[in-house]
Parts: C-alpha cells; sequence; structure tokens
C-alpha cells in the first residue's frame, strides 16, 4: 500500500481479494493472452499458414507479463493494446506475426471483459446464496417470535420476526432470479472485426464466409460461452452493461432495504448486528455499539446503485458503430460496481451470521401498542356480551385518543384498557385475553414455514456446493 497518492477503499478496505483479483491487471491481460491463443488455434485448424511451435510458444507465455514494458510501449504507442502485443512479441518472437491476425481492440478488450463479469457474476451468486441460506435459518428461528409491525413507519398490525427476515430473503431471491438471467443470456462478443463486418477475416479465408462463420463459434465455444452477439459494431452493444448493471443495482437496493430496516430495529434495541468484544463505537461515547456494519453496508449499496446512470448513459450515447468515450467511465464503473456489491454481501452475510434478537424488548415494545391492535378483537366480545356494535365503536375511539394522549402528552403508559375495563359496555368482557400476542400474527410462521420449503430449500439444493464455503472475512 502507498501512502503518499490515493488508493481506491474498495480495493483496500471494502471488497474480497477474490473480486479484486477478478478485475485486476493480470488478469485482464492474461485473458487478452489466452484471447489470442484460441484465436489463432482456430484459425489454424481451418487453414491457416499458423504453425504448431508458434501456438507452443504462446502458451508458454500467458501469465508472465512484464508489466513495466508494457506501460514504456504505452506512452510511446499511445495504445494499450499494442502496447501489449509488442510486450507479448518480444518474449514470443516466433508467434509476432500471427498475433492478433485479423482483430480489432475490441476483439480482446471486449471479449476480456465479458469474461471478466461472467466470473464476476459468478461469484456474486455464491454470496447472494449464502446470504438467501442464512436468512432462511434466521427466520425459521424466529417464525413465531410476535414483534410489531409497522406501515407509514407507524404502528401496525403484529407480524413476527421471521417473517419480516422473509421478506429480507424474498427480495434476495428475485435478485437471484435476475441473476441468473443475466448469466443464462450473457453472450460473447465473438470474432467480428473492426466495424462488425468481418470484412479484415473474410479477406483472409480468401472469399470463404463458411469458414469465417465456423471462426466466430469455435472461439466462442472455446471460451466458454454458448452464445455469441449476432450483430456488432466494433464493440457489444453497451445496453449489455446496462442491464447487468441493473442487476448490481438490484442487489444494492435489497441490501440498502435490509441494513435500514436492521438500524432501525437496532435504534428500538430489538435487534442487533453482531459487536466485537473489543469494538469501539464512538471515540466520545464510550457506551455506544453503533450499527456499523449495517451502515456501511448501505453506504456501498448505494454506490454501486449510483452507478447505473454512467452506464444507461454510456448505452445511449454511443455513436454509430462505437465511439471511444465508453473506455474510461467502463473501466471505472464495471470494476467499482461489482465490488461494491461484493463487499455489500459480505456484510450482509456477517451481519446474518451473528444477529442477535432481544425477545423481551420486542414484547416489552409490542405490549405498549397491543391494546389498541386488540380493539377489534374487543369490539367483537361487546358485540357477542349483547352491546350494539356502533355504540361500541365510539366508546373505544374515544377512549383510544384519550389513552393515545396520555402516552404522547405525559409520557404515561398505554391504559386503554383499563379505561375501557371501567365502562359498563364493556364490564364483562376478558379484556386481559385479548392481548395475546399470537391472536394478531395471522399465519406469519406456517408463511415462514411454506416460504422455506417451496423458496428457499430449492435454492440450497441447487447451490449446495456454494453453501459449503467459508464466509468471507469483514475487512476493516
Amino acid at each position: 500500500m502507498s501512502h503518499d497518492i490515493y488508493e481506491n477503499p474498495l480495493i483496500t478496505r471494502y471488497a474480497s481479494r477474490e473480486m479484486a483479483g477478478i478485475w485486476s491487471a493480470q488478469t485482464k491481460h492474461s485473458t487478452w493472452r489466452k484471447l489470442w491463443i484460441a484465436l489463432a488455434e482456430c484459425q489454424q485448424e481451418l487453414g491457416l499458414k499458423i504453425s504448431d511451435a508458434q501456438l507452443a510458444e504462446m502458451r508458454a507465455h500467458v501469465d508472465d507479463i512484464d508489466f513495466a514494458a508494457a506501460e514504456k510501449y504505452e506512452n510511446e504507442l499511445r495504445h494499450d493494446v499494442m502496447a501489449h502485443i509488442h510486450t507479448w512479441g518480444d518474449i514470443c518472437p516466433l508467434a509476432r506475426p500471427i498475433m492478433h491476425l485479423g482483430a480489432t481492440s475490441c476483439y480482446v478488450t471486449d471479449n476480456s471483459e465479458l469474461i471478466q463479469i461472467r466470473d464476476a457474476l459468478l461469484l456474486l451468486r455464491r454470496r447472494l446464496v449464502q446470504v438467501i441460506d442464512q436468512l432462511g435459518r434466521f427466520a425459521q428461528e424466529y417464525r413465531s417470535l410476535p414483534c410489531l409491525g409497522f406501515t407509514h413507519m407507524q404502528p401496525a398490525q403484529p407480524t413476527t420476526v421471521g417473517k419480516r427476515a422473509t421478506l429480507w430473503c424474498w427480495d434476495l431471491l428475485l435478485d437471484l432470479e435476475e441473476l441468473e438471467h443475466r448469466l443464462d443470456t450473457l453472450r460473447f462478443r465473438g470474432v467480428k472485426g473492426t466495424t462488425g463486418t468481418q470484412a479484415s477475416f473474410l479477406s483472409l479465408f480468401n472469399g470463404d464466409h463458411q469458414k469465417v462463420e465456423q471462426l466466430d463459434q469455435m472461439v466462442t465455444a472455446k471460451m466458454g460461452f454458448a452464445q455469441k452477439h449476432a450483430v456488432t459494431g466494433q464493440t457489444y452493444s453497451r445496453k449489455v452493461d446496462s442491464q447487468v448493471m441493473a442487476a448490481l443495482n438490484g442487489l444494492g437496493q435489497s441490501c440498502h432495504k435490509a441494513g435500514t430496516d436492521i438500524r432501525l430495529l437496532q435504534h428500538r434495541k430489538e435487534v442487533e448486528e453482531p459487536f466485537g468484544s473489543k469494538q469501539i463505537g464512538s471515540s466520545a461515547m464510550a457506551y455506544k455499539r453503533n450499527p456499523m456494519r449495517s451502515e456501511r453496508m448501505c453506504a456501498l449499496a448505494r454506490f454501486a446503485m449510483s452507478q447505473q446512470a454512467a452506464a444507461d448513459a454510456t448505452a445511449a450515447t454511443q455513436w454509430m458503430e462505437r465511439t471511444l468515450d465508453d473506455s474510461a467511465i467502463r473501466r471505472l464503473a464495471l470494476p467499482q460496481a461489482f465490488l461494491a456489491i461484493d463487499a455489500s454481501l459480505i456484510l450482509y452475510r456477517n451481519i446474518t451470521d451473528g444477529m442477535v434478537v432481544y425477545p423481551k424488548v420486542i414484547e416489552r415494545n409490542l405490549n405498549s401498542e397491543l391494546p389498541f391492535m386488540a380493539t377489534e378483537e374487543i369490539l367483537m366480545a361487546g358485540v357477542q356480551a349483547g352491546g350494539d356494535r356502533q355504540e361500541l365503536h365510539e366508546i373505544i375511539r374515544v377512549h383510544s385518543q384519550a389513552a393515545a394522549n396520555q402516552v404522547k402528552q405525559h409520557g404515561g403508559e398505554n391504559d386503554l384498557l383499563t379505561r375501557l375495563r371501567e365502562t359498563t359496555a364493556f364490564a364483562h368482557v376478558d379484556m386481559q385475553g385479548t392481548l395475546d400476542a399470537k391472536l394478531y400474527i395471522g399465519r406469519a410462521p406456517e408463511q415462514v414455514d411454506q416460504f422455506l420449503k417451496e423458496q428457499v430449500e430449492p435454492v440450497r439444493k441447487k447451490y449446495a456446493g456454494d453453501l459449503s464455503k467459508a464466509a468471507e472475512a469483514v475487512r476493516v
């Protein structure tokens, strides 16, 4: 680490080494060489004069990249692809004449980026299913623990802690569907030439259109893709970047939503994220236990979400067959969005692995509002005891407002049930019997069970190998 120039905190503090490795210069330029080898192998197979010795020389020098030499060449040539061709050619003199034969720069830049996108999506999928699994376990454990529900951030009908966790989990399952779709439909740019017409390859194969199409298909398969773009300009459509970024944006939304909920619940002292034995919440207020993991997850997710606009604008402003104003912004937005979501999901798993629930606080908070929740039960009980429904409704309305004023204006306890008990209309109603919170949680526990069986278990089965992976440690 250098301390006298800016270092990207996504690399130094937040994201995993694995994700950083996918977007590293070494991975990028080694992939360029693999693409050049694949092109040459297929060209040889289709009859071009490329020797086994030339191919062997290229294969022997895939990862030994002299970055200093490449930088020197680029300073002279002002062209990164040509700089790396010259650098590789210096150590592969026999193969130098057939390197990059018929190709344009985007053959290596675009195709390598699609490979990086694919690998990065696979890593995110692994992290995502781990969080889904962990949230499922949490939901199962607290499937029937009643808690206060909120609409408009105001107390509403009770739910359960486990049911609320399924809401977070369902968002992630929707994200998984989108991620799988992006992987299933990700296409290789292929071998298309300078403006996408394949003119240079048609010339190499003396006008043989079939061989040009075969070359495109063979290289696509050799690089592990089932599909290629039907047509391209110089680049693959930048709409693909926008679509991929939308999937990352969706993941960011889900991380942010859950992180915000957890922060609010920690404020209420109902749920708490993990807290290290030596962790400091505040440099001044020693008692504090801040939800810093959830706050960081929200911050990183928000950053990733902000990159969507860059991808959308780039796709919209590509002129004709391509313009180079896509290059610099994609070098920034694509890797950093992946790094930020990678870090967010690492945090999400860390939080859900060690989230603490405080049932007594949850019960106290629920009980403070439960008399209001019980009024419908009380109303029905009053009617069954012989009362007039409309008259009873008015009595409850008047006393509910009075009880609310007692809480809000005087800081007192909610005395609604006492007030109703003292009225003649409700004298024979079992008020205490209406305060069982489980009367008001509906099918929440059963919904959790059904959700886990029908939605989470199939994911666990499909990605069992990913669930065996150890959790990534949260970095500084």
